[in-house]
């Protein structure tokens, strides 16, 4: 799918440092960090715990500033009112008014938000529908779990209908159920044109949901681009499931294989070319052996993720 080129978020050689500690040691949070989200693209902003993540959002929501670099949003400063009624943001650790129901706490949300009075009421239901909170909508947030006040954060933050959708660590505290739904309405928000932009360390959903993703560490961006352009579609491995090879055989198979190992009844061996796999098969059969897969693997996201972000580099932690 092509991604139309108007900028929504801009940051240029953003830098942010805090002291802290009782001697007030100096730590850089961000160095020279830039990057640009298209509107009407997902994009999935990557990076270990202490990277930068959050100190980036913060800035771009105009809740700190910048110690050097400019950001923009929808073309403007974070600092400018105008711009907020047109982004929704789910910070890392929201608070919620616990006492409220979910129900009133949307109202509220919508309220403050600027959503026009006879609007409110079809929003908030429709809200609770979507992110699977209608059974609870007259209870209490107190007797919340995790997971419940993740996805009426989510709800807030697009009651208002906005052009950008920030959400950071937008899935802690969903089971799969919860995570696999958070997808569907990313998918959505994307095919109504919005833009959303959000951080995460669950790197099976970004492979998933977004357009391009960027790699901090220590508060530099490693790496900006499209998951098809940075993920080599080439086989790295190729693993062959052997059931049934014993003795004089097995030992034939495990040197023949990078590495095994023993799984059940069955033998899992790891190899790198189609030449070892006929090797593989060709002892098999004369042991009287079953292959039950072939299967190759290719570097996925989680791989590429831990390669960058191992690598020794400069900055702090943010």
């Amino acid at each position: 799918m092509a991604v139309p080129s108007e900028p929504v978020v801009e940051v240029v050689r953003l830098s942010k440092s805090y002291r802290t500690g009782f001697r007030m040691r100096r730590i850089q949070a961000l160095e020279d960090l830039s990057l640009t989200v298209n509107r009407g693209e997902v994009f999935g902003f990557l990076g270990p715990n202490g990277a930068g993540k959050t100190t980036t959002i913060k800035i771009l929501m105009g809740l700190t500033r910048p110690g050097g670099g400019t950001a923009r949003i929808l073309g403007r400063s974070p600092d400018d009112h105008s711009v907020r009624a047109r982004v929704g943001f789910l910070p890392e650790s929201p608070y919620f008014y616990e006492y409220l129901s979910a129900a009133e706490f949307l109202v509220l949300a919508a309220q403050l938000s600027g959503v026009p009075g006879p609007e409110v009421a079809a929003r908030t239901k429709a809200m609770l529908r979507l992110v699977g909170m209608e059974h609870a909508a007259g209870l209490q947030m107190r007797r919340f779990s995790r997971g419940m006040l993740q996805r009426i954060g989510v709800a807030q933050a697009l009651i208002h209908e906005p052009e950008l959708v920030v959400l950071d660590e937008p899935m802690g505290g969903l089971d799969p159920v919860g995570r696999r739904e958070f997808r569907d309405i990313i998918a959505g928000l994307r095919d109504r044109g919005k833009t959303v932009f959000f951080s995460t360390h669950i790197l099976a959903d970004v492979e998933m949901v977004c357009d391009r993703v960027g790699i901090i560490s220590g508060g530099r961006m490693v790496q900006l681009g499209r998951l098809d352009e940075i993920l080599s579609q080439e086989v790295e491995a190729i693993e062959v499931e052997v059931v049934g090879a014993a003795g004089k055989f097995r030992k034939a198979l495990e040197r023949v294989a990078l590495r095994s190992i023993e799984s059940g009844v069955a033998l899992l061996l790891t190899v790198r070319t189609d030449e070892e796999v006929d090797r593989v098969m060709a002892i098999a059969r004369e042991a009287g052996a079953r292959v039950q897969a072939v299967i190759p693997r290719r570097k996925t996201l989680e791989d590429y993720f831990m390669d960058k972000v191992r690598r020794p580099s400069a900055g702090g932690r943010g």
